[in-house]
């Protein structure tokens, strides 16, 4: 069902909210807002159903004309949107945890209340639960994680540096990234590589040219421990700045050798992932995911031995899984301990191979982010940083924790949107944060490895002209 919105403007922020409440299919009337304007008074007016059922809710509210023009319309826009909650929520009979917030940044939202001096840091619970709808624990949540993040520094001269290797062994039916299997571009890997050092290379004289410090490295995927030993020391032999922080996604136990673990730990590399996701063995046949419980403990303390900070990723709402199957899950990842765990909540996307209709305990995934917030805290974590997607089940979250100070960096600067980034890579997002002018903008890379192959000179000339 699509919303008939007045202001093309404010449409898509209108229709994502409706998107939380029905499925397309599911919406059992018809939506439309409209509204008029008289000076700083304004009127928000929304139809439900059509004909004889047709119902009219309207609301009034003021915006001051003293105010910039960018944040009356940010103003007009939160008053919509809360009208239109508190509508729908009202001929559904339920809430949203998040309430009327549709970003995929909740606390970045939070800050920037903050610092622009709409409200003081000690009302931002308040201010969420009372103005937007937020339930009261997510609003906690918020005020938790900011408290948190201590490691944040803006400064536009600050830079990380991130380069994508969107390979996997396999592809997990719930994966939406543009990820290839490794069988069908094995042909194509060392050619991708040569590409991707010649970006880097031209990326090099932008960073020395604009005398950018690079703060932290993060080289993710798909799985970039896919490629070889010998593979993974030509490109880390490349890199060579002295960084507060060098990640490594591994995610596939099956993917990390002795030699591989050898090869990152010669180059500086403090931190890996090994994402198990869950830890039974039925669930990961079902989503594709072609690892075992044995691997993912042998990869563990393997990087044990070479002393990595270990995050571990796992997901709520799994095909067919029960609360008491994710509640498994987290007592195995307390068992191991690692130093941090990333919980994320299921996203179903039209790229991924799962459909909703296939994730059939909806109601248990809220207990199941509830469980890993309670027992994840009352063992030593905390949480550090948080962001949504779209098609989330239960319209719910990704949660980083850590702990003994054990935070990552790169994952608060990318949320938080306060450092700048250098993307190298098919599919990577290269991004200008300008903290002063508040202003951030992006220039992306070509999505497919054969593309950007192809591409590669035109991608080294954007780049180029994007930080120059």
């Amino acid at each position: 069902m699509k919303i008939l919105c007045q202001s093309a403007e404010i449409e898509k922020d209108m229709q994502d909210l409706v998107n939380l409440f029905y499925n397309e299919e599911d919406c059992p009337f018809s939506v439309e807002h409209a509204f008029s304007q008289d000076g700083e008074k304004f009127q928000s007016k929304i139809y439900i159903g059509s004909g004889d059922k047709r119902k009219e809710y309207t609301k009034d509210f003021v915006v001051s004309q003293n105010l910039s023009d960018l944040l009356k319309k940010s103003l007009i826009k939160r008053n919509f949107k809360n009208h239109l909650y508190e509508v729908l929520s009202l001929e559904s009979k339920k809430s949203l945890p998040w309430g009327s917030l549709t970003g995929v940044r909740p606390t970045k939202f939070a800050r920037d209340l903050v610092e622009r001096g709409e409200i003081k840091p000690h009302l931002i619970s308040e201010v969420l639960v009372r103005d937007y709808h937020v339930s009261s624990e997510k609003a906690k949540l918020v005020v938790q994680i900011l408290k948190n993040q201590k490691c944040i520094i803006k400064n536009d001269n600050l830079i990380d540096l991130f380069i994508n290797i969107p390979i996997c062994p396999s592809r997990c039916n719930y994966c939406s990234f543009i990820s290839n299997e490794l069988w069908i571009v094995k042909d194509k890997v060392e050619t991708y590589l040569d590409c991707v050092l010649k970006e880097l290379e031209a990326v090099k004289k932008v960073i020395a040219d604009k005398c950018y410090i690079v703060r932290t490295i993060y080289i993710g995927g798909g799985t970039p421990t896919v490629l070889t030993a010998e593979q993974l020391d030509r490109l880390l032999s490349q890199i060579n700045y002295p960084v507060s922080e060098f990640t490594v996604e591994c995610g596939r136990a099956d993917t990390i050798t002795r030699e591989k673990l050898e090869v990152l730990k010669k180059y500086g590399v403090s931190r890996i992932s090994i994402n198990p996701q869950t830890f039974c063995e039925t669930t990961l046949k079902r989503i594709g995911r072609k690892t075992t419980n044995k691997q993912v403990m042998e990869a563990y303390m393997l990087a044990m031995e070479y002393d990595f900070v270990v995050n571990m990723d796992i997901i709520a709402g799994l095909t067919e899984e029960r609360l008491g199957i994710f509640k498994r899950t987290i007592n195995t990842l307390l068992e191991l301990y690692p130093h941090n765990i990333t919980v994320h909540t299921l996203s179903v996307k039209n790229a991924a191979q799962i459909r909703g209709e296939e994730v059939k305990y909806k109601n248990d995934v809220p207990k199941m982010v509830d469980f890993a917030e309670k027992t994840l805290m009352e063992n030593g974590y905390k949480p550090y940083y948080l962001y949504r997607q779209k098609h989330q089940v239960g319209g719910l979250e990704n949660v980083g924790y850590y702990r003994d100070d054990n935070v990552c960096i790169f994952n608060i600067d990318s949320m938080e949107d306060t450092s700048s980034v250098i993307a190298i890579g098919a599919g990577a997002i290269s991004k200008r944060v300008f903290n002063l002018e508040n202003r951030i903008e992006r220039q992306p890379n070509c999505k497919f490895i054969c593309d950007y192959i192809d591409r590669i000179d035109e991608m080294i000339e954007k780049k180029i002209k994007f930080f120059s």
